[in-house]
């Protein structure tokens, strides 16, 4: 699992964005107040999970 931290408003924008990559993981809310999410993901498809989120349009931390 991939933790972020991100702005409460914007989780749902990072959830339909790995929506629309259909499978490619799935992002589950930890702590919605604290905006704290975690997008389980595999070994395969962590590298471009990864890729994803370094290219972000929104403000994330990456917490791992």
């Amino acid at each position: 699992m991939i933790k972020l931290k991100l702005k409460p408003a914007d989780i749902d924008f990072l959830n339909r964005v790995f929506e629309g990559y259909d499978g490619l993981g799935m992002v589950s809310t930890l702590d919605r107040k604290e905006g704290l999410v975690g997008i389980w993901v595999t070994p395969d498809t962590q590298e471009e999970v990864r890729l994803i989120l370094e290219n972000f349009t929104r403000e994330l931390e990456m917490l791992d």
